[in-house]
């Protein structure tokens, strides 16, 4: 009997569906770096629930276990083609949750998360209902601690999408009924945990609480079996997104303060002929120049696709917050926005107002293989921005905003994003972050030396024999660089 079954009785009875959504809080969203124009949702199992003062396990042979606080809704009475105006008269009661996931497990059943969040005790809820009549949905706190030690502080001022919008987008799809239960997203904060660990989550709706809804981390001892299924595997993109972010997860940043400084005295085209040296040709972003002279950038590239325009994918995808909105609100401090525009120089593919965005937002410079919009305003904007040229046409003549964050194309080069990028006045090059430290080392050396040449020519010799140095150019090259 599910009245006895201490997972289910602070909810009175085992619900039949628990739908949680993926990013629902800016500070999250702003976290992993993109902001969805909707919502987006996964299910989860009834028997993940846990009941207060249980455990969750930590499978053997894992090692990115996740809290993440959330305020979870009950449905009282079915909902199904509801507004936004009525959704929240079909919810019954809210309380705190924790939903929990297994980042080991989650890029084998990308979005779905069925084995990576779906774990037994993976979904702790209660230990008390707030009735949902007379509160404001709009003013619920929500707060998380790892062993005493506040973790997340949000409220629902933080949502981007209100918990009513929430409810009605999922009665378009499919009838909420009566104990269901909706997880609604959880804020910034949300990071690892290790067995021993104690993770409490409480809501609070002005003077009414939840309670701290209190989960224990223990160590499992049975392992999967690769036989049966895919086995845990993690990268560290996985640990930086389970743990928060790259410097939470110990992951040395790519573009080291260090790095960043050294690529900055290094011509964009010695930084080529060393990545030739090593085999790469195609790394060269082509057709491309900076609006202003003299413009130099060096960061890490975050990106945006454009489609070739159609007009109804545009009335679709071209509108209100789109891909191109989010990126320039999403790139962060010395990164690069790289644009993929398909060399199409027809229409901008950015104006004035979002190079200003960006430049506030810190970036290091804007990447475009397409056009630029108000190409003098840009300019004076003080970001470095380097284009295929200037266009007067809007955005909608010749594109469509598709995606952010994913490999592109740009000047006939594939761009991913954290890769390295460098610019000057001979153009861009994309650096691999695996080879960016030897190639920048190489790339200086290389023009201490072709200096030192410069100067012997200047003073008369001839190159021959000097550029490229042979054996006895070279010995007396050493001995003075050397003494």
């Amino acid at each position: 009997m599910t009245d006895t079954d201490s997972r289910f009785a602070v909810l009175g009875a085992r619900p039949g569906k628990i739908v949680a959504v993926h990013l629902a809080y800016a500070s999250r969203a702003d976290q992993r770096g993109r902001r969805p124009a909707s919502p987006s949702y996964f299910f989860k199992p009834s028997s993940s629930l846990a009941a207060s003062g249980a455990s969750v396990e930590r499978p053997a042979g894992t090692e990115l276990l996740a809290f993440e606080g959330e305020i979870a809704l009950i449905i009282g009475t079915p909902a199904r083609w509801t507004t936004v105006e009525t959704a929240w008269s079909h919810v019954a009661a809210i309380t705190a949750a924790n939903d929990f996931g297994l980042y080991d497990l989650r890029a084998n059943d990308k979005g779905s998360n069925v084995r990576s969040k779906g774990g037994d005790g993976y979904t702790p809820i209660g230990p008390a209902l707030i009735d949902a009549v007379g509160i404001d949905p709009a003013n619920l706190r929500l707060r998380t601690w790892v062993n005493g030690e506040l973790a997340q502080d949000d409220t629902t001022d933080g949502l981007l999408f209100p918990l009513a919008q929430i409810v009605a987008d999922l009665s378009q799809h499919f009838t909420l009924e009566t104990g269901d239960v909706i997880l609604t997203g959880t804020p910034a904060g949300s990071s690892v945990v290790v067995p021993g660990d104690v993770v409490e989550v409480q809501v609070d709706a002005g003077s009414l609480s939840s309670g701290r809804l209190r989960t224990t981390v223990v160590q499992g001892e049975r392992t999967l079996d690769g036989a049966i299924g895919s086995l845990p595997a993690v990268d560290d993109r996985q640990r930086a997104e389970a743990w928060g972010s790259p410097e939470a997860a110990g992951i040395p940043p790519a573009l080291t303060p260090a790095l960043r400084e050294k690529l900055s005295r290094v011509p964009v085209a010695a930084l080529s002929g060393q990545l030739r040296k090593r085999g790469l040709n195609d790394v060269t972003i082509d057709g491309v120049h900076p609006l202003t002279a003299g413009s130099r950038f060096v960061g890490t590239a975050r990106t945006l696709r454009f489609l070739p325009h159609r007009e109804d994918l545009f009335a679709a995808r071209g509108g209100g917050y789109n891909a191109q909105k989010r990126a320039f609100d999403a790139v962060a401090e010395g990164e690069v926005l790289v644009i993929e525009a398909r060399g199409e120089t027809g229409s901008g593919t950015l104006g004035d107002i979002l190079a200003i965005r960006a430049h506030a937002r810190g970036a290091a410079a804007i990447v475009t293989d397409g056009g630029v919009r108000d190409a003098d305003a840009v300019a004076a904007v003080g970001i470095p921005v380097f284009t295929a040229g200037a266009h007067p046409a809007v955005l909608g003549r010749r594109h469509i905003p598709w995606e952010t964050d994913v490999a592109i194309g740009c000047g006939g080069t594939t761009v991913e994003p954290g890769d390295i990028l460098v610019g000057d006045g001979d153009g861009v090059v994309v650096l691999p972050p695996a080879l960016a430290e030897e190639v920048a080392t190489a790339a200086l050396a290389q023009e201490e030396e072709d200096a030192w040449i410069a100067r012997q020519v200047a003073s008369g010799h001839p190159v021959d024999g000097l550029f490229p140095m042979n054996a006895a150019w070279r010995a007396r090259y050493e001995s003075e660089r050397n003494g």
